[in-house]
């Protein structure tokens, strides 16, 4: 597919001029958000200090609109000039390994899940940092924590900015149509209404090729849903076992129910099928339903009158399995600026600047600190409550083992994604896959 998250914009929010972008909450007010009182942490910035930051394309318009608008407010207050690139996902990954690599280029690097660990000898440590937002914000969420921190330590190697979740998205009335009032959390009624969808001509769609956040996603909801796990809390591999043989051919079932064309789509193939009608369900991030709202096309805005949020069915979890693929920046120790790329983080993560960011984007980058659930916003359309607390899991990408290099290779190279791929293809049994996956798994534990 030749459309990239750069190239969508959000789809039909991309029609619309960023001067002209109507959004619910753009200027909320954030006195909403309840603070402590803390003492004040700013750093002395270095003279002559500029600064160069890449991280991720915008998937909803107000995204890259407000990131900028709070940059150059913080250019006008220190003099520090910042240039922001913003990269697409799919070659956000390989940028970050040729700036780790060479110790040159960015010098802030906004990338997904446990990227920073992969690199972490590279890193500045934000320790004095996160401490400070954490006191000052009501602490971190568990996903933020996962992420930010070395295992087992406290040490920060990065700064969690938000994340992003994706829920189920669907078409209330047809849903209704086939007798569903709901979604089910029982996997056997879930796959019931999949395939009631499929005869209604409103099937279920959901990636398993190589789509960052989408294809991970449903493949960890996947093993989540049956109580399987990459590894175990000491890092062994665990992947070759009966609840990942039943989630592989629970997987081959619900791939039956699906629109054709699933395995070759990437993170906007979803959206793009559920926009045209072609699906009537999905699991999905806000940026779906944003851009139906916010679209100039009245019957697009029928579309997500009709659209429904609600938590991934549990199955067999006692929690909602439903993670979070947060962002963190990271600082490299080749900045000449250490001080003023702190100072940068602080500030874009204080309340003026990250409640109206936050609000604008509806909440498309959940936050990571708990004082920003606060903010009313949140409360002005019933179909955000399940963006609201998306941090707040206890699931993670390598779930139970260590967050590590080793786990983040794992997502990176998309074993999980490519076991269950194998399976529903038919191109191999869910024996062979569980093992395949497990060996593969093992040789990224091994090197880490």
């Amino acid at each position: 597919m030749a459309i990239t998250r750069r190239d969508s914009l959000a789809l039909g929010a991309a029609a619309l001029g960023t001067a002209s972008i109507p959004i619910i909450g753009a200027h909320a007010a954030v006195d909403d958000v309840p603070t402590a009182d803390v003492k004040p942490l700013e750093y002395k910035i270095e003279q002559g200090a500029s600064l160069h930051m890449i991280r991720p394309a915008k998937f909803v318009d107000p995204d890259e609109v407000y990131w900028k608008e709070n940059t150059k407010k913080f250019t006008e207050k220190t003099g520090v000039d910042v240039k922001v690139d913003f990269l697409s996902w799919e070659d956000l990954r390989p940028q970050l390994a040729v700036v780790a690599n060479t110790g040159a280029g960015a010098d802030l690097f906004v990338s997904f899940g446990a990227d920073a660990h992969i690199y972490a000898d590279k890193l500045v440590e934000m320790t004095d940092l996160a401490d400070y937002l954490g006191a000052k914000y009501g602490g971190w969420y568990e996903l933020a924590l996962l992420y930010g921190r070395k295992w087992n330590t406290k040490n920060w190697l990065s700064i969690p900015l938000g994340g992003g979740t994706g829920p189920v998205m669907y078409r209330k009335s047809w849903v209704n149509e086939v007798g569903y009032t709901e979604i089910p959390n029982d996997l056997g009624k879930f796959l019931d209404l999949c395939q009631k969808l499929q005869k209604s001509g409103h099937p279920f769609g959901m990636s398993l090729g190589h789509a960052l956040g989408d294809a991970n996603g449903f493949a960890s909801w996947l093993l989540w849903t049956h109580n399987a796990f990459v590894a175990d809390e000491h890092g062994k591999i665990a992947l070759d076992s009966k609840e990942t043989i039943a989630a592989l051919k629970y997987a081959t079932e619900l791939q039956k129910t699906m629109v054709p064309g699933t395995l070759t789509w990437n993170d906007v193939g979803n959206n793009q099928a559920y926009t045209a009608g072609a699906i009537g369900m999905t699991f999905n991030g806000v940026s779906l339903y944003y851009s139906l709202l916010k679209s100039p096309d009245p019957k697009l805005n029928a579309v997500a009158a009709d659209t429904f949020v609600q938590d991934t069915p549990f199955g067999e979890s006692k929690r909602k399995p439903q993670s979070a693929e947060p962002i963190t920046a990271m600082l490299f120790k080749h900045c000449k600026y250490p001080n003023a790329a702190k100072e940068y983080i602080r500030f874009m993560m204080e309340k003026d600047q990250y409640g109206v960011w936050l609000s604008s984007c509806l909440g498309y980058w959940c936050q990571p600190l708990t004082a920003y659930s606060k903010m009313k916003f949140w409360d002005s359309d019933p179909k955000l409550k399940p963006f609201a607390g998306a941090l707040d899991s206890p699931f993670y990408n390598g779930y139970k083992g260590p967050v590590s290099a080793a786990s983040a290779a794992v997502t990176a190279n998309y074993t999980i994604v490519d076991m269950f791929a194998s399976v529903v293809t038919g191109s191999t049994t869910p024996d062979a896959a569980a093992k395949q996956a497990a060996r593969a798994a093992e040789r990224y534990y091994r090197r880490a």
